[in-house]
């Protein structure tokens, strides 16, 4: 598995809701502060975003995506002028529709969706994103254009099973807007993320992700993928944010959570697997990283339980599909 995919499947996205919105031309629309991840692209038509505490707004036309972690309240306008409305009562009201008609007359028709990163430390995607990612490269855009357009057809035109369907089509909307973002080298920050781009130092992810348990050192690292220590080490830090070992050591932790939660594993066989000599020495590096012992997080409830419940016949139903438990509903 490659490294995206490898955290991605680990921080278990899942979706809350994925859909379409049109907006006419004489509407704005503003949501509320929200957790996890929004992203949304425009099929059609033209609309402006703007985030609090973000001074000038952006213009997204047909093609863009943009992608929005967890963060203030924003809004949604065809019209900067026009007063926005808050998209709750909208909703209820069922405002938030999902018709193409408003695009062709000025309007705006979007498509995406709404994701929680369910498991253990969500902020090592999260805090590698700016407030806003935006895609509009034309080569970029091209590389989404059949997501969208079968987005889109899915939402119009429903069929058995296009709910699954357009599920899948957000959360790939979400990984290919990913990918875009990391490749873009104006987009560059710091962020394990930004480290895919460069070849030597994903090697070094790859052979920690691959094999998590083996003794890798600062120099055998720098062997593998043949750079000297002191350059793999400067180069790393400056473009992840942490040295090799640490980020090693805050990898093993997840997946050591991870498996404390969703496996039958003793502590002793987790703790031999990824690479440490005694339970004790995995335990204190356990808890000087997540902060409880091993024992203690296994009796912690899983982070699914804290999501909020929705009711049947409101506006959403749960449906479980491979590495995805999702939510499908309206806009959100």
């Amino acid at each position: 598995m490659d490294l995206l995919s490898d955290v991605l499947s680990l921080l278990k996205p899942r979706i809350l809701v994925s859909g379409g919105v049109g907006m006419s031309r004489d509407m704005a629309i503003q949501w509320p502060q929200h957790d996890g991840i929004k992203c949304y692209a425009v099929v059609s038509g033209q609309c402006w975003l703007s985030v609090e505490g973000i001074a000038d707004p952006v213009l997204l036309t047909a093609g863009d995506c943009y992608l929005l972690p967890p963060g203030p309240p924003f809004c949604l306008a065809v019209d900067l002028s026009i007063k926005p409305v808050d998209f709750r009562p909208l909703r209820i009201a069922g405002g938030l529709g999902t018709d193409l008609a408003g695009s062709e007359d000025g309007g705006c028709y979007l498509v995406g969706g709404h994701f929680l990163l369910t498991g253990g430390h969500a902020d090592m995607l999260l805090g590698a994103l700016p407030p806003i990612v935006h895609i509009r490269k034309e080569s970029d855009k091209a590389a989404m254009r059949w997501s969208l357009e079968r987005m889109t057809v899915e939402v119009r035109n429903p069929q058995p099973g296009g709910s699954l369907i357009t599920q899948q089509l957000a959360y790939m909307l979400l990984v290919q807007a990913l990918r875009l973002h990391l490749a873009d080298a104006a987009s560059a920050s710091v962020g394990w993320l930004f480290a895919l781009a460069d070849k030597q130092l994903s090697a070094a992810l790859t052979c920690m992700h691959d094999d998590p348990g083996h003794a890798w050192t600062l120099q055998k690292l720098a062997v593998r993928i043949g750079m000297s220590r002191s350059t793999f080490a400067l180069r790393f830090k400056q473009t992840v944010g942490t040295t090799p070992m640490e980020y090693l050591t805050r990898w093993r932790m997840l997946l050591a959570c991870d498996r404390l939660k969703n496996s039958g594993d003793t502590i002793p066989g987790i703790a031999t697997s990824l690479g440490y000599e005694s339970e004790s020495a995995f335990s204190k590096a356990f808890k000087r990283v997540i902060g409880c012992s091993p024992r203690q997080h296994s009796r912690q409830a899983t982070p699914a339980a804290s999501l909020p419940a929705v009711k049947a016949g409101s506006e959403a139903s749960e449906a479980r599909v491979p590495v995805l438990v999702t939510l499908e509903g309206s806009i959100r």
